[in-house]
């Protein structure tokens, strides 16, 4: 028997045959029908296939939603509750399934890391996991009892837990019920016996109106938790339950209101309590594990949700944020200096500086001391890399890189970081699916997708290019629907708007920009990368380029030396004069500043 049954219209097999290549990729096995055996009733054998798989993939197009065996192939896999559906070309679905949450696949092109993409292989994983479980489940001996058959399967729950909603009638408060919702999902994600949706998939309902059957659909969960957090003062009221998602009853609930001292206290009492609602027992390590902070502190903890939320939420790319970022992690290690998590946030916030053209500490002594306390820190890893990389050098970064992703694939900053490693070494493949990636696992990322419009710029691959242009513009509208005048991120949403040919769109924003900053040189920096890559504005990228390379810093050369935006330039004598004269200006810096020794 196939791990998955694929229905879809005959005329739509080249479109179709992408899909199987990809779902091959993951070891799956695969009936799709390009050809039925000789010998055997066309029927007989559809049928017995499709009632043999684990889930059914079907494909709706214009054409697939006419056919009455696409219709009814989808039928059988709804009835069975194996269903996978997903779309091209906004397809009108049949009455009868439209109900089913279904994945739009216009955009994925091919490239199985889209979010798309993604989220069609997580939904076929589970079917297929759940399909096996209980063949497995039903093959045992009648008189084996249902607990032990249950004992088995160590992961037999799964929770969404949905943002905690901010109701303290104060938006700045916002980063206390983000940072409550992600204490939580960190705690619950220590106990073997459950399986807990990402931040970022879960963060994807936030300020949303929510149907927890259809949140339950849509992430494949057995459990949704919600809540509420209500902050006043050094008081705290926080309310949650959590619902079944079949039956949609509420299984646990309960109101806390404490002194915001005992934060941690609470957090750990919601976690033990929805364990104990499932009638789990936790593990004497994961209980520990569960009630380990980072710092005992609720003062040093606030400042830090503070930093984070900045951080997160896409201010990385102003110095002013990327300053307070590091102001606030300085005084949150005053507080309590073995709280690893502030210093790796402290080191990420002066990376964001020198990233930004901005002289300052390369942030390696506080990422050297969050290792120190915490040699396992994911975060302190992946920035210790990005400094590396920024100090020239690239064997130490890739190393580091390598460590961070192999303590956690799933780590946002470990992608990240391992692919600027692979982007600097012009491993443009690589890149891509780091990147790609890193941009899956936050929602607010602007960085890596704007890196991937250069990466697919470089490879020749226009229609990834305008896929994560589309994706690019999209996240910095939404920063910039805050922070209008953020120039950072109208350079970065200059770049996007060229890459999807709206080039006067560009110019006119570029123009903006530079009367609000003229001198912004992260900003300058990434206009030079649009006229140059995306323009095809030799003249004017290297008009742009001249005040950059006059201040450009030692951590920030290298990189522009190796950038492929500037590939246009390489061949013109004025970029290896600019180049020259920058590499000059930094050697006599260095000299003038290196300690004279006198003769005794």
């Amino acid at each position: 028997m196939a791990d998955v049954f694929v229905s879809y219209a005959r005329s739509d097999k080249s479109r179709v045959a992408p899909l199987v290549a990809a779902l091959e990729a993951k070891g799956w096995s695969v009936w799709w029908d390009p050809e039925i055996s000789p010998g055997k009733e066309f029927d007989d054998e559809i049928d017995g296939e499709l009632q043999a798989a684990a889930a059914v993939l079907v494909v709706w197009t214009p054409t697939s939603v006419a056919s009455r065996w696409v219709r009814g192939e989808a039928r059988d896999g709804a009835e069975r509750g194996i269903l996978v559906p997903v779309r091209f070309d906004q397809a009108r679905l049949p009455i009868d399934v439209r109900a089913i949450h279904t994945i739009d696949l216009d955009d994925w092109h091919g490239n199985a890391t889209s979010l798309a993409m993604q989220d069609c292989l997580k939904a076929l994983e589970a079917m297929i996991t759940n399909s096996k479980a209980a063949r497995t489940s039903a093959a045992t001996t009648n008189n084996a009892p249902a607990a032990a058959a249950k004992a088995k399967d160590p992961r037999r729950y799964s929770i969404c837990v949905l943002p905690f909603t901010n109701m303290s009638g104060d938006s700045e408060q916002e980063y206390f019920s983000d940072g409550i919702t992600e204490d939580i999902i960190t705690d619950l994600n220590k106990v073997s016996a459950l399986r807990i949706i990402s931040r970022n998939a879960s963060f994807r309902y936030k300020g949303k109106d929510i149907d927890i059957p259809q949140v339950a659909s849509e992430m494949n969960v057995s459990h949704v938790l919600e809540g509420s957090v209500r902050r006043a003062g050094n008081r705290v009221r926080i309310t949650a339950q959590l619902v079944h998602a079949e039956s949609n009853d509420q299984v646990w609930a309960e109101r806390y209101d404490r002194d915001t001292s005992d934060i941690f206290e609470l957090q750990d009492e919601i976690s033990h309590a929805i364990v104990k609602a499932l009638q789990l027992r936790l593990l004497p390590e994961e209980k520990k594990a569960i009630e380990q902070r980072g710092t005992d502190s609720a003062e040093a903890h606030d400042l830090y949700l503070m930093a984070r939320q900045m951080y997160v939420s896409g201010h990385e790319h102003d110095e002013q944020a990327a300053q307070a970022i590091i102001r606030m992690c300085t005084r949150a290690t005053e507080i309590d200096p073995r709280y690893a998590q502030a210093w790796a946030l402290m080191a990420i916030g002066y990376r964001s500086l020198r990233a930004l053209g901005v002289d300052s500490e390369s942030g390696m002594a506080a990422a050297t001391r969050a290792l120190e306390i915490d040699p396992n820190l994911v975060e302190a890893h992946a920035v210790k890399a990005y400094i590396l990389l920024q100090d020239g050098d690239t064997d130490a970064a890739a190393t580091e890189a390598e460590t961070a992703l192999k303590l956690d694939p799933e780590s946002y900053e470990a992608n990240r970081t391992a692919a600027r490693v692979n982007y600097q070494l012009h491993r443009m493949q690589e890149a891509i699916r780091l990147y790609e990636k890193a941009a899956q696992l936050m929602e607010t990322d602007l960085n890596s997708a704007n890196m991937l419009i250069s990466c697919y710029t470089a490879q020749g691959d226009e229609a990834n290019t305008r896929r994560a242009a589309q994706l690019s513009f999209k996240r910095a509208e939404a920063i910039l629907a805050r922070d209008q005048n953020n120039v950072g991120v109208l350079a970065y949403s200059t770049y996007a708007l060229a890459a999807m040919g709206e080039s006067e769109r560009a110019k006119s924003r570029m123009n903006r920009a530079l009367m609000i900053n003229p001198d912004n040189f992260n900003m300058r920096y990434n206009f030079a990368c649009v006229l140059c890559a995306q323009l095809k504005d030799k003249e004017a990228a290297l008009e742009m380029l001249t005040s950059v390379f006059a201040t450009i810093s030692d951590a920030f050369l290298p990189y522009a030396k190796a950038d492929p935006d500037f590939a246009l330039l390489h061949a013109d004598p004025r970029w290896h004069a600019m180049v020259a004269a920058a590499e000059a200006r930094l050697a006599a810096a260095k000299t003038s500043a290196a300690p004279v020794t006198k003769n005794a």
